[in-house]
């Protein structure tokens, strides 16, 4: 591989002209064939058996062409990029502008770069901290959950259904008279005034009783996943099949004393305002740091690539998933649950995904310009903190994240401290 050019295309975008000499491309026609072959059958020969220049004959010289070259390229862009000491935010947009037997092949690898970054006042930072107030209305609210959460599930069948109750229902969507798929279930438990379903559906279902079948009337939001249903209106067939509510018990120390670990309810209240004034305290703190970087990334300049913003929401929504798949939920079913779609859904993570992306850039180059450098023993700490979130080996970890990938994230995370101690906090 020989890399012939390197060309600074509009800003952060480079662009690589690359040869692959007719050696190197050779070879990697001559593997192509030998993972082919035992695909191919020619008369005369045994499947996998056909000799290359005879497969060329009957199918063209260059019929291993592609293959080869898209074998060969990731190899040959890379060590390209890694000439040209490229930092790429992206997959490189690769094309192949010449190609021969005699001569080899000439590549183009447009490459979207990470951008050029100024930082200035970052030291000194002045910020003043709120503690908010713990008002016994607070401890109140906070310790009648303690109740909500022994609450149990009456089953009512002296009355219609209310906000609050907990219905099961048998239910079939019609789109223009014909069901669609996804809109069916039985025995489905839901709480009316959760939210849980398309506006409108929980609240039709208010008022009628055990027993009853009936029709609700909805219009599907416009930014629905199911393209077909996007702003369609609907009928849901219904079967009211049981009402449930829940009974709160008092707040007494009787209750304390079968669901805590305190005797009273003021030893338990008191014990919720000292946790809950800690909390305070972090959230203050926590504001603090917001306020820190929120007046980093005013005083950063950089011109940052879409793709950077596109890949932060991608992994964003990745996280998600991760997230519903131990309920055994898919990404899809949690948009039709909610009413969402992927691109609603990329468009509530832009804001964030923007602010996360500039902030690592910016501590990125606090830590450049302070020459903050971990040592072996942060990098090996990094390690084995991330392998014991995960449950891993130290060693499998290392198989897949480099020490210069570790190395970042701990200049980064060293880059927040000084940032930190180094602010006026009021």
């Amino acid at each position: 591989m020989s890399l012939k050019a390197v060309n600074n295309k509009e800003t952060n975008v480079v662009e690589l002209e690359i040869e692959i000499s007719a050696e190197d491309f050779e070879a990697a026609v001559q593997e192509t064939y030998l993972r082919a072959r035992k695909n191919i059958a020619l008369p005369g020969f045994r499947k996998g058996k056909a000799p290359r220049k005879l497969i060329e004959r009957e199918y063209g010289e260059g019929v291993f062409y592609e293959d080869a070259v898209n074998g060969c390229a990731t190899k040959y862009v890379d060590e390209a990029i890694e000439e040209a000491k490229l930092d790429i935010v992206a997959q490189p947009d690769v094309s192949v502008t010449d190609l021969s037997k005699e001569n080899g092949v000439k590549l183009v690898a447009v490459c979207t770069v990470k951008p050029e970054v100024t930082i200035e006042n970052y030291k000194g930072i002045e910020v003043e901290k709120v503690v908010e107030a713990v008002t016994d209305e607070d401890v109140d609210k906070r310790a009648q959950a303690l109740c909500d959460r022994n609450a149990r599930l009456v089953t009512v069948d002296d009355r219609a259904a209310q906000n609050g109750d907990i219905v099961t229902i048998d239910f079939k969507g019609f789109k223009d008279d014909v069901a669609f798929e996804g809109g069916e279930a039985e025995d489905f438990d839901l709480e009316l005034g959760s939210g849980q379903f398309i506006p409108g559906f929980e609240d039709q279902i208010i008022g009628h009783s055990v027993g009853e079948d009936f029709d609700i009337n909805v219009t599907f939001p416009d930014e629905y996943q199911v393209e077909e249903l996007k702003g369609a209106p609907a009928v849901f067939k219904i079967k009211l099949k049981e009402i449930k509510f829940k009974e709160v018990p008092e707040l007494d120390d009787d209750l304390i004393k079968d669901s805590t670990e305190f005797d009273t309810v003021d030893e338990y209240k008191a014990d919720l305002r000292k946790s809950m004034e800690e909390s305070a305290e972090k959230a203050a703190d926590a504001a603090v740091e917001n306020k820190i970087f929120d007046t980093i990334i005013e005083n950063m300049k950089a011109e940052v690539p879409q793709v950077m913003y596109d890949n932060r929401i991608n992994e964003m929504l990745q996280e998600l998933a991760q997230r519903l798949a131990p309920q055994g939920i898919s990404l899809q079913q949690y948009f039709q649950y909610t009413g969402q779609s992927l691109e609603s859904a990329k468009k509530m993570y832009e804001e964030q995904a923007k602010k996360q992306v500039d902030l690592r850039l910016a501590l990125e180059k606090i830590a450049e310009l302070e020459n903050i450098e971990p040592s072996a023993e942060d990098i090996e700490a990094e390690y084995n903190r991330i392998a014991e979130t995960y449950g891993m080996d130290v060693e499998e970890i290392k198989k897949v994240i480099t020490d210069e990938g570790i190395k970042t994230d701990v200049a980064v995370g060293k880059a927040v401290d000084f940032v930190k101690d180094n602010a006026v906090i009021k």
